[in-house]
């Protein structure tokens, strides 16, 4: 079982790897189809298949999910949500029960399902994915106000929409509905959820930065318990009977406010953990899609040829929550257009599978029936939006117009490096190392150059020493002055897009803390 763990995990990671850089050379595509495209070519393919688990719900909420919504709880502001309070609770709570009332409803009558499963179909179709949304967009930005609803909604309806999946399914198998029960449990589950995530985060934040601030500090062991902070409070508070999802969610708004006030208390610290959470919520994206993919392939692969109940059963699910949110984006004020484009950015992804994975109570027919479902519902949520909003979204083309005049702003930034060294006394070795250097941050040396360099580094016992050494950094350090001063000039003429100039500058800084920084430095 250990090893069979290892080489599931191992062939997905392969696979996130492989799609990642697919993505990269196919920018028309987003990159969640493209993961989501390699897992159903992984779930086809008998070898890759039959390497992969069968899907366990607990390990992939606990080690996946709840560490991505942490991080996406980390990056948005506590004052939006404190703004937005009454807006999320009407999206994330009051839609979410309207859509599972009615569609349920309408599931039940028009199609002659049993309420409970009818309940159960629609409420595992409630949580929205707000990575996924990312990926219908067509890389166009959605309207400020649009998006932030969306993605608040996405980031706290899934305890709605577990609460409800409850109560269905305690409906199903003793055949009464308890909504006194199951308001309680709503209750308990989402408020607990709240003050248990963001009181404990509260605690370790206290804890860590008690750390930061004496010499007791460690980066590693500050990292380690920052890692484990979303996983040991998603369990402790499922083992409450509190939404995990809630929890962790609250636990990254706390994380937040810390991260504004104490990134200069150690900024090594602070960089590394920057860069673990970019990383971290790449990978975890990525491993997402792959999952659902495979996920997908497998379920269409179990299907037997028969009615065709869940097509239309999923159609209509979708469709009727489609308009659902459209009337209640212009129930709460939005333009015909911006409530089209909420409707249409309530897209669904692996938490619904998830979701429909973990209801073990089903009889074998209805369980197929409501993967069968879901798989429809998920689909055309990434579908439909991806044909119509790159139509009602303004087309972004500063990408494509900045792209040669950044190049030529980088070529001209590194002619200002290598001409302040050109009239510093160097030994012909250390100019040709600094050269060697400042010029592949045009990445335009070649390999063969490259493994020249490689070569020297690797077989002489010391590169520079003493003198050598001594120029090498100043020559260096010279050079990035130049390069800094050559974008500060340019910033002043106002023809550029700051954020542009500012991306260069932080490299330059980040190559000067190579040069400067002991522990930066590869020995």
């Amino acid at each position: 079982m250990e090893t069979n763990l290892y080489l599931s995990t191992f062939t997905i990671l392969i696979a996130v790897a492989v799609s990642n850089l697919l993505a990269q050379g196919l920018k028309k595509i987003a990159p969640t189809y493209v993961n989501l495209a390699v897992g159903i070519l992984v779930g086809l393919l008998p070898f890759t298949n039959a390497t992969v688990l069968n899907f366990d719900n607990e390990i992939f909420m606990t080690v996946v999910i709840a560490p991505l919504l942490f991080f996406e709880g980390q990056n948005t502001r506590v004052l939006i949500v404190r703004r937005k309070l009454k807006l999320i609770l009407s999206t994330a709570v009051g839609l979410a029960v309207a859509i599972a009332i009615i569609v349920g409803l309408a599931v039940h009558v028009l199609a002659a399902v049993a309420w409970p499963l009818a309940l159960i179909m629609v409420a595992i179709s409630a949580p929205t994915d707000a990575t996924a949304l990312d990926s219908v967009t067509g890389g166009r930005d959605l309207p400020a106000h649009v998006g932030t609803v969306l993605r608040m909604e996405a980031l706290f309806n899934d305890a709605t929409g577990l609460i409800i999946l409850q109560a269905g399914v305690l409906w199903y198998t003793s055949g009464h509905l308890a909504l006194g029960q199951n308001l309680l449990a709503f209750l308990w589950s989402a408020g607990g959820g709240v003050l248990f995530g963001a009181g404990v985060a509260f605690l370790l934040m206290l804890a860590r930065q008690a750390l930061l601030r004496s010499r007791w500090n460690l980066a590693s062991s500050q990292i380690i318990i920052y890692l484990m902070t979303p996983i040991l409070i998603y369990l402790v508070a499922e083992l409450g009977q509190l939404s995990g999802i809630i929890a962790v969610v609250s636990a990254g708004l706390v994380y937040n406010g810390e991260a504004q006030r104490s990134r200069f208390s150690d900024p090594r610290q602070f960089h590394l953990s920057v860069q673990l959470i970019n990383f971290g919520t790449e990978i975890l994206n990525s491993f997402v899609f792959v999952v659902l993919g495979i996920l997908l392939a497998r379920i269409m692969m179990g299907y037997r040829a028969g009615s065709m109940r869940w097509l239309w059963l999923g159609l209509l699910i979708y469709g009727l929550a489609l308009i659902l949110r459209y009337g209640y984006a212009r129930l709460i004020h939005l333009a015909q257009s911006h409530a089209v484009i909420f409707a249409l950015g309530g897209v669904h992804g692996t938490v619904t599978l998830a979701l429909a994975l973990s209801v073990s109570v089903l009889t074998a027919a209805d369980n197929q029936l409501v993967l069968l479902v879901e798989t429809v519902v998920i689909l055309f949520s990434m579908l439909v939006p991806t044909l119509i909003l790159p139509r009602l979204l303004p087309t972004d083309t500063t990408a494509v117009v900045m792209a040669p005049k950044v190049a030529t702003m980088r070529q001209a930034m590194v002619a200002a490096g290598l001409t302040r060294i050109e009239p510093l006394i160097l030994t012909s070795a250390v100019r040709a190392s600094v050269t060697y250097d400042l010029r592949d941050q045009l990445q335009q040396n070649k390999l063969s150059r490259f493994l020249q360099q490689w070569g020297q580094s690797s077989w002489e016992p010391v590169l520079f020493t003493g003198d050598e050494a001594l120029q090498e950094r100043r020559a260096l350090m010279y050079a990035f002055d130049a390069e800094r001063q050559y974008l500060y000039d340019l910033a002043l003429e106002h023809r550029f897009d700051t954020k542009t100039i500012y991306k260069l500058y932080s490299e330059i800084l980040l190559a000067e803390s190579l040069v400067l920084d002991p522990a930066n430095q590869a020995e």
